[in-house]
This record gives C-alpha cells, structure tokens and sequence, in this order.
C-alpha cells in the first residue's frame, strides 16, 4: 500500500457546514468520460451550488456570466448532463442526480408549479435503435459494466450518418 502524506498540510481539506462533494462514482463508473469539458464545468458548478437535495435555482444568464460560456455551450452542456443522467432540469431550476439510477434521462415528474424547460423544438429526442439523438451512445461495451470509451463513442458517431 503506498503511504500517502499532504503535500500542504497547513491547507487540509475541512468540509465546512454548507458541504457538497463530487461522488468518485463520478469517475469510477465512468460518467466524466461522458462529458464534453463545458459539460463537467457546469456539473462542478451545480454540484458547488446545490443544495443537499441536489437543487438550485440559476438563469442562464449567471450560469453564463459565472462560467464564461455562450448560451449555445450552456444549452450543449446542459442537453448533454440531462442525457447521461447526471441532472434533471426544468427552467429554472437544476437537480443534481444521485449516480446510483443509471445512465440516460431521469422521468422528470411533472408539476404546475414549474414551466418545462424545453419547448418542442429544443426536448431531447431519442431514436428508435435507444441512442439518444446527443451523440452519447447507448450500446454497451463488453467487459467495462456497459461503458465506452470516448474513442468508442466517437467510431459509433462517425459510422452512423444520421
């Protein structure tokens, strides 16, 4: 076993009271190498912010401003997340999932209270061979618990011209 000793040890890490934490199923079971960079930006940053059911409430507008994208990379990242099953949204408010439900869209439960946040043009659309229409391939790879590779994901893109 190899002995591990801070390399800082003024500045250990000391959950304050408002902690949140990244799940190292998060790498583990390979959900970041599901995600785009602007992807895991704004994973890290509804994770920082969400409260201890996983909510929070942010615009477009701040998440834009705070993470220095353009509202095209906040749609992309966001469609993205929702579609590997990281979070569920509904304008204006973000869930961070719990990592144990799986790949793919969480069922959103339908409320009055809150407006869905995609309209139809812009709701995620799903093939009928259950590859989500992101580019994120839904078929299994052998030998890794139904995970692939980005190098996996990228041949099964470039082989189907849809």
């Amino acid at each position: 076993m190899i002995l591990k000793r801070p390399l800082c040890p003024e500045r250990i890490r000391k959950p304050p009271a408002g902690f949140n934490w990244l799940d190292h199923r998060l790498v583990r079971d390979g959900y970041i190498e599901l995600c785009s960079h602007p992807a895991a930006t704004l994973y890290l940053f509804l994770v920082t912010v969400a409260d201890a059911r996983g909510l929070s409430y942010y615009s477009d507008d701040s998440v834009m401003k705070r993470l220095r994208m353009d509202s095209a990379s906040i749609y992309e990242a966001r469609r993205d997340l929702v579609a590997i099953g990281l979070i569920a949204y509904r304008k204006p408010l973000y869930q961070v999932l719990a990592l144990d439900g799986g790949f793919g869209p969480a069922p959103v439960t339908e409320t009055d209270s809150i407006p869905s946040a995609y309209g139809p043009a812009d709701k995620p659309s799903y093939r009928t061979d259950n590859k989500p229409s992101t580019g994120i391939a839904a078929k299994p790879s052998p030998g890794r618990g139904g995970m692939q590779s980005m190098k996996e994901i990228f041949k099964t893109i470039m082989e189907d011209p849809q």
